[in-house]
């Protein structure tokens, strides 16, 4: 079992930054692909990032690519989303979320997550 919990969220001006974290519990944090998603008001919720159980290696959706950075701490049991260059269409709730032994690329192709954090909500203002 694998608990997450995001935060890091809230309301940033177009063109700022904000990172977000998520915390994960248990001791086998390590073996997961972790995955930043998010969803919008109205919207279908949508993959935003990812990063390999063991490499390291990323993968990003095309809408954020250059402007945000998937990293983890694996000491730390902890995920980070760091986005910069913020736009208005950037504004949902974004979830992070853990799949065993997954690669990012699996994750960033719809492979289905094993566990789901709440939320944290970001705000983006123009």
């Amino acid at each position: 079992q694998v608990r997450l919990v995001e935060s890091g969220g809230g309301l940033v001006q177009a063109g700022g930054s904000l990172r977000l974290s998520c915390a994960a519990s248990g001791r086998t944090f390590s073996r997961y692909g972790m995955g930043w998603f998010r969803q919008a008001p109205g919207k279908e919720r949508e993959f935003v990032a990812s990063i390999t159980w063991s490499s390291g290696f990323t993968y990003y959706a095309d809408s954020v690519k250059g402007r945000f950075t998937i990293s983890r701490d694996n000491a730390e049991n902890t995920v980070y989303l760091q986005m910069n260059s913020l736009e208005p269409e950037d504004t949902a709730v974004y979830y992070c979320a853990a799949a065993q032994w997954s690669t990012a690329q699996a994750i960033g192709r719809n492979r289905d997550m094993d566990y789901w954090g709440k939320g944290t909500l970001v705000t983006v203002s123009s």
